[in-house]
């Protein structure tokens, strides 16, 4: 499922046009992004937990070469699924 598919689930349960349901779709993924962006956790209830968590500093190998590389201590996304989405998939 990408996010045309997500759209038009939307459309479908919202009705209206589709235009506002990729605008809702857009709306969610906007605000998410911008909470994880300022450092906020998004908790969404039988879905889970989006968060960042800081990745340290390492060094890594550059696949062609070989040489050593240090890779910086960066800021990554995160979720942790809600006990209702594990025993969905289950």
């Amino acid at each position: 499922m990408n996010k045309a598919d997500i759209i038009e689930k939307v459309h479908g349960v919202l009705g209206g046009t589709k235009a506002d349901a990729e605008r809702a779709t857009e709306t969610f993924v906007t605000s998410v992004v911008d909470a994880l962006r300022a450092g906020d956790e998004v908790s969404i209830a039988g879905l889970g937990i989006f968060s960042t968590k800081m990745r340290p500093a390492r060094t890594g190998r550059n696949p062609r070469t070989g040489e050593s590389i240090q890779i910086q201590a960066m800021r990554v996304p995160k979720f942790r699924a809600a006990k209702g989405l594990k025993d969905a998939v289950k």
